[in-house]
């Protein structure tokens, strides 16, 4: 789910990871012909013309926030889709005459909390999204992005009300999909999943975004369910909509790679690297058919960690605790990477991550601790009881 608010940023305004303590070193590339990095566009790319018209325009009209925020939500969007973190950055540097301000325009105010959220900087985008609240009760938006990030922390029952709320603001889907999601994670996996499942076929002229945004979900309730079959038929569809989304990439990678299919995973990933998590992914499959590219992969990873490191870049958290666990198989740091991003997050695959770490480094309260935490939110999910199962360390 938290990927919802993104999503929605056009469609609500159109009216419907390595150990604490390491240093950044140079990475040195194998050989020439190795590519290091993939930039965000090719020069004749029609997006990057169309923006290039848009910058150039807000340059010479710098306090046209129509042009601003237009700018700035395509950039979101794109970020969204491609898991690249210049993509908010550019954004950002859109929004700036406007950005600092305490009350800015409720456009930038929206913006600017969902930057805030891909940021993880929870704490700031709820304060902007309860402001936008306040000037706006009706601001379907702001309450789905509210919603995301409550769930993301772990307040289920405050994410509940926002839900709620949607149902009056929102088309049926759209609320729906907040609500079954949410219950997904709360205690009613299998009837969520059915119920949305149901949904989604009543509605076959939902919009492609919003069709793949729900199949997603589905996807991923159908994988903790054990639901093999139409968790991947899921994936496949959504893939089939919009086959560079970095989000149902991830999702997917993981399913694959739970399922002991890495070199579907190569085959998925191989233009696909451009983000830490799908890289991370990558190297995943690479170290599962033992590749001889490993080695490389890794250390392009090390040196992307440690300089998000340098950066107090906490975005992922979760990627470089899975890195330093299970590629550097460093179980003691990989946890205390961990227990950090469990402070910011309390997805599902936090938990697994925090349990696996756990187990690995055999720490008896921290394992305490998440049991109890998934036993209060009676979560439900097949990989993470397969984890519950395993003798106590």
């Amino acid at each position: 789910m938290n990927r919802i608010s993104c999503t929605f940023l056009a469609f609500f305004a159109s009216g419907c990871l390595v150990t604490a303590n390491a240093v950044a070193v140079p990475y040195l590339p194998a050989s020439d012909a190795q590519v290091l990095e993939r930039l965000p566009f090719a020069a004749t790319d029609p997006v990057a013309r169309e923006l290039r018209a848009l910058r150039e325009e807000l340059a010479r009209q710098p306090q046209r926030i129509d042009l601003a925020v237009e700018m700035a939500r395509r950039y979101t969007e794109l970020g969204r889709v491609r898991g690249d973190p210049r993509f908010a950055g550019y954004a950002q540097a859109a929004l700036a005459n406007w950005w600092e301000q305490s009350e800015p325009p409720s456009e930038v105010l929206l913006l600017r909390a969902t930057l805030r959220q891909r940021n993880h900087d929870f704490d700031a985008a709820l304060l902007d999204l309860a402001t936008l609240i306040r000037r706006n009760p009706r601001d379907g938006q702001a309450r789905l992005t509210r919603a995301t990030i409550l769930q993301v922390q772990g307040d289920y029952a405050a994410a509940a009300a926002e839900c709620s709320a949607l149902r009056r603001l929102a088309p049926e889907l759209v609320w729906a999909a907040c609500s079954y999601g949410l219950a997904s994670v709360n205690g009613r996996l299998r009837e969520s999943y059915e119920a949305l499942d149901t949904l989604l076929a009543r509605q076959p002229q939902i919009r492609p975004e919003i069709r793949a945004w729900v199949l997603s979900m589905l996807a991923e309730m159908a994988a903790r369910a054990g639901l093999d079959e139409a968790a991947e038929a899921h994936f496949r569809a959504a893939l089939a909509i919009d086959g560079s989304d970095h989000y149902l990439l991830n999702a997917y990678a993981d399913w694959l790679l739970d399922h002991g299919r890495p070199a579907q995973v190569v085959k998925l990933l191989a233009a696909q690297q451009g983000s830490d998590a799908l890289l991370l992914r990558y190297t995943l499959a690479l170290k599962a058919l033992n590749s001889p590219e490993l080695a490389a992969h890794v250390e392009q990873l090390r040196a992307r960690f440690a300089a998000s490191q340098l950066r107090g870049d906490r975005v992922h958290q979760r990627e470089q605790a899975r890195f330093t666990l299970e590629l550097l198989g460093d179980p003691q740091a990989a946890l205390a990477l961990a227990q950090e991003n469990w402070k910011v997050q309390k997805e599902l695959p936090d938990l697994r991550l925090l349990l696996e770490s756990s187990l690995a480094a055999r720490d008896l309260a921290t394992l305490a601790s998440a049991r109890q935490w998934l036993a209060q939110a009676r979560s439900e999910d097949l990989m993470i009881n397969r984890l519950l199962r395993q003798d106590r360390p």
